[in-house]
């Protein structure tokens, strides 16, 4: 996302939806000197979170917010560059946030946005929810609602993009691959990061709770390694708007 964005010393750079804020962090030292990062997202603890990781970084030139990604309170064409990671199919006013993001950026301004590919293509973030709908503990989720692959259908990001008034040079899928020690710690990671699977494991209690465990982590067997970690692929997709 940082070498599309291409930060370029002097400028001012957004990042929305930022969680922890290390996509911005990787850019804050291109914008040496005088350029500046505005990090934020709409939960404060993660706004929190992320000035500590700055100041233990010892990053300068960087402030932070607490903004609704579809109602920012930041001023027209303020800034050079946008990053949004895996924030935009989360937001309920998608489209508007896509607004935003163009109405904040001065003319000749780009953003560099990220979303998860096909489910297909993600076993790690799918194999619990999967494993739930084939139990009967939970319905099939709804594509349109806001979530991690609202926007994983072939053109549905540009799409949204370029009825924000972006043009969209640029639209690549990125491997990567999901590491964890065990299965186990797979898990944990699950149930900690996700809150519909937080929320049905306390819904249907230790026995199902276990089932669904044994199920989600049989979807992923494949990727265990003789020693008993876990590698699983993963792509997202990654572009690149400008705006005119």
């Amino acid at each position: 996302m940082v070498e599309l964005l291409d930060p370029q010393p002097g400028e001012a750079i957004l990042e929305v939806a930022s969680g922890f804020g290390d996509t911005g962090f990787l850019a804050a030292p291109r914008l040496e000197p005088g350029g500046t990062l505005v990090s934020t997202d709409a939960a404060p603890e993660m706004v929190a979170a992320a000035e500590r990781r700055a100041a233990e970084l010892g990053l300068e030139g960087v402030s932070f917010g607490v903004e609704d990604a579809a109602l920012l309170t930041l001023a027209d064409e303020a800034f050079d560059g946008v990053l949004c990671r895996w924030g935009l199919m989360l937001v309920p006013e998608m489209d508007s946030a896509a607004r935003e993001m163009h109405r904040v950026l001065r003319p000749g301004g780009r953003a560099a946005i990220a979303v998860w590919a096909e489910p297909d293509r993600n076993d790690w973030m799918t194999a619990a929810g999967r494993a739930a709908v084939e139990l009967g503990l939970m319905e099939r989720p709804d594509p349109e609602a806001p979530g991690p692959f609202r926007l994983a259908g072939e053109g549905r990001l540009a799409a949204v993009l370029e009825g924000a008034g972006f043009g969209v040079p640029t639209v690549e899928d990125v491997t990567m691959t999901w590491r964890a020690p065990s299965l186990d710690e797979w898990w944990a990671t699950v149930r900690d990061m996700s809150p519909t699977t937080g929320a049905l494991l306390e819904r249907v209690g230790h026995e199902r709770g276990r089932a669904l465990q044994e199920a989600a982590a049989g979807r992923l067997a494949k990727y265990v390694a003789p020693d008993g970690t876990l590698e699983v692929p993963s792509v997202a997709r990654v572009a690149l708007a400008t705006k005119s």
